[in-house]
């Protein structure tokens, strides 16, 4: 169940051997691949762990003692009606930071050393979508490159963010997409599916 206002989220209890994941797209594949909510994974890296207030502490992940397991949800994606694709921290397409649209589906907070969706949850059901318009000048996505590395970029009238369950998102050209942090080709047509619940990790 997903995380509700006043509600504890998640158990506490010891680790038990959890599968070791270093990255973002590891936890992808793991999904991808099969893994269920009743699999755990120990996070050691990512942009996941640092919005769970992780610090890829090996020994905690193989102790005794207990830590919190935590349920969270995953994002499908259509690419172009064509194939499917599943991330579990963000979705950035962009074809420079400097120029041009720029979307960031965010199932985490962080994009490496950038806080781009302060208010995001990885277990809340929603994705966040942040949106900076081509009509952004240059001189402010300068203003705006030191502001998100604080997460106080917005509120901004160039820059939009919204929370949805399921969205489709149309792009004016073929635009590089980046999954996770890794470069999925490009696209113009992405439709967004969060999947509640979809794994558990502890950190």
């Amino acid at each position: 169940m997903t995380i509700r206002k006043g509600e504890e989220w998640g158990t506490l209890r010891p680790p038990d051997h959890p599968v070791l994941v270093g990255s973002d797209r590891a936890l992808a594949r793991a999904f991808a691949a099969g893994a269920t909510a009743d699999s755990v994974f120990g996070l050691t890296g990512g942009d996941l762990m640092r919005t769970l207030g992780g610090a890829a502490d090996l020994v905690r992940l193989a102790g005794t003692e207990p830590i919190p397991h935590l349920p969270v949800d995953i994002v499908r994606v259509v690419i172009d009606d064509d194939f499917d694709e599943v991330f579990v921290a963000h979705l950035v397409a962009r074809t420079s930071w400097w120029r041009g649209r720029l979307v960031a589906a965010m199932n985490a907070q962080f994009v490496g050393d950038w806080d781009v969706a302060p208010r995001s949850h990885p277990n809340d059901g929603r994705v966040d979508i942040v949106e900076v318009a081509a009509s952004l000048g240059l001189q402010q996505r300068w203003m705006a490159a030191r502001r998100v590395k604080l997460g106080t970029h917005v509120p901004h009238p160039a820059i939009t963010v919204v929370q949805r369950a399921s969205a489709v998102l149309e792009l004016d050209r073929p635009t590089p997409i980046w999954l996770d942090g890794e470069r999925r080709g490009s696209a113009r047509r992405l439709e967004l599916t969060v999947v509640p619940d979809a794994l558990t990790v502890c950190v």
